[in-house]
């Protein structure tokens, strides 16, 4: 009526537990506010103690519930098991896990030591797959589940200057397919999502320049940015019971670049 998107409403996503990785800033917090908006039960880690209490104060009364922020480093395994469980004895089960946390700092090969491989693969892969560990009991008891996890298009371009983040984005894929067939029987869903040049607040103030902007908009069919709200809306479909028999599968959103 207004000229804004008319956007789906998820009542299977009401009253739902979600939880949500790298939920502070970018797509993150985007996803946070989306399921929050749709009466689902939010929480969320980061590292970034300062924006998600930002975030959490700034949702706090706005929707019927407010989003609940647990600092934690995702590539501190205990601190990340204990996190877990501490939403789970506050809440309930989790019935939604959302791997999005990750980090795209640019690199060259030359500079690459084993222990920055390292580094880099605990924040873009390993906790993809710790989180999603964490939660799988209590989906297996509950007899349901929703898991996406947060990959890129950059392998599939493939980008340049970040060899070990794109590394870590394709082997996402490869994890989501085999959680999807490992946990199928126990009617637990693994999908995972490929955002392609998504304009958030990072993006802007490292790496958003005229040259860049021109490139994104050469490639993609799209003549326009793509915004962190529009991969949480894909993701909100892949949690709720409207994509029900969706599993294994990789959803690309990139305004048609690949």
């Amino acid at each position: 009526m207004n000229g804004e998107p008319r956007c789906a409403v998820y009542p299977s996503l009401r009253e739902e537990l979600v939880l949500v990785t790298g939920g502070a800033s970018g797509i993150g917090a985007a996803l946070v506010e989306a399921f929050a908006a749709e009466g689902s039960r939010v929480a969320f880690l980061d590292i970034d103690r300062s924006n998600g209490e930002r975030l959490a104060g700034d949702l706090a009364t706005r929707y019927l519930h407010a989003p609940a922020f647990l600092a934690c480093d995702l590539t501190d395994i205990a601190a990340l098991r204990a996190a877990i469980a501490e939403v789970e004895a506050r809440f309930a089960t989790i019935g939604v896990l959302v791997n999005n946390a990750g980090n795209d700092a640019r690199h060259s090969i030359e500079e690459v030591t084993p222990e920055y491989w390292d580094r880099a693969m605990a924040v873009n892969l390993r906790h993809q797959f710790f989180v999603a560990q964490a939660v799988i009991p209590a989906m297996r008891k509950a007899g349901r589940g929703s898991i996406i996890n947060l990959s890129s298009i950059s392998w599939i371009i493939p980008s340049t200057g970040m060899p070990v983040y794109i590394a870590a984005k394709a082997a996402v894929v490869g994890l989501t397919r085999t959680l999807a067939h490992e946990l199928g029987g126990d009617n637990i869903r693994v999908n995972c999502v490929l955002p392609g040049a998504i304009l958030t607040e990072r993006q802007k103030q490292l790496w958003f320049t005229d040259a860049y902007r021109e490139e994104i908009l050469r490639n993609q069919a799209l003549k326009r940015m793509i915004s962190p709200a529009e991969v949480a809306r894909l993701v909100l479909f892949l949690a709720a019971e409207d994509s029900g028999a969706i599993t294994g599968q990789s959803c690309v959103i990139d305004g048609g670049w690949v």
